[in-house]
């Protein structure tokens, strides 16, 4: 007489596969936590890229365009303020792609970023707080200051909270109140379109990475930049006329 015996090990083997599965998935979970640092470092380096990135195009661009171009100061200005609204436009478009906005949410966005950069611009040109000008009478130099150099200061005091200006315009008489001879060359002088081409900042009493890192912008900006000591200690900021 024969014993027939059947095994089964469906169950085991369901049984091992779950367990398995779940420990695959524990394990995927794990490294996903590992990698969030990580993922949040690239996101956070790509948003201060993706900030820069129209600051640079709308100062830098005005300043090539100027310089190499040979347009005007206001010429120069609407260029890169144009192309720097078109920038902002597509950042705005692919953002409401990403989100999946609607048709009319996206053309609200869209000129909504286009309002954005005309606004700046207008604002950079026409304002500075009082906090961020030695004196009344540096502020109401403001106005005749190269229009870029107005709007690479403002972005300057947008990052920099903490920086002063400590002069823009000049006269012969300001020489002559420090004891000092006129220099005709200064380009603190009203240049033949009409606009001052130099601003000084402070620097005294500031930490010197920030000094130094303020200089390293406006010379990124395509800037001249001039650390030295005339009445103080302070840093001289010029735009260097087309050639």
């Amino acid at each position: 007489m024969s014993t027939l015996r059947v095994e089964y090990h469906g169950p085991q083997r369901s049984e091992g596969t779950a367990a398995k599965n779940q420990r695959r998935r524990g394990s995927g979970g794990r490294r996903r936590l590992r990698r969030l640092p990580l993922r949040l470092l690239r996101w956070a380096v790509l948003a201060v890229i993706l900030a820069i990135v129209p600051f640079f195009l709308l100062i830098r661009g005005g300043v090539f365009a100027y310089q190499q171009w040979a347009l005007g100061p206001w010429p120069a200005l609407a260029v890169s303020a144009a192309a720097t609204a078109l920038l902002l436009v597509l950042y705005a478009w692919a953002l409401g792609r990403r989100l999946g906005a609607g048709k009319g949410l996206k053309w609200l966005m869209t000129r909504g970023a286009a309002a954005l950069a005309v606004a700046y611009v207008a604002y950079s040109v026409v304002y500075v707080g009082s906090a961020n000008v030695k004196s009344e009478e540096v502020r109401a130099e403001y106005a005749a200051l190269h229009p870029l150099l107005r709007l690479a200061a403002s972005a300057v005091i947008l990052a920099d909270q903490s920086a002063v200006i400590t002069d823009a315009g000049r006269t012969p008489d300001f020489y002559r109140r420090m004891g000092l001879s006129p220099n005709e060359s200064s380009l603190h002088f009203r240049q033949e379109d009409g606009f001052v081409h130099a601003l000084d900042l402070r620097t005294v009493g500031r930490a010197e990475w920030r000094n130094r890192a303020v200089e390293l912008t406006f010379r990124a900006l395509g800037f001249n930049t001039l650390r030295h000591v005339g009445t103080a200690d302070h840093l001289h900021v010029s735009v260097r006329s087309p050639e």
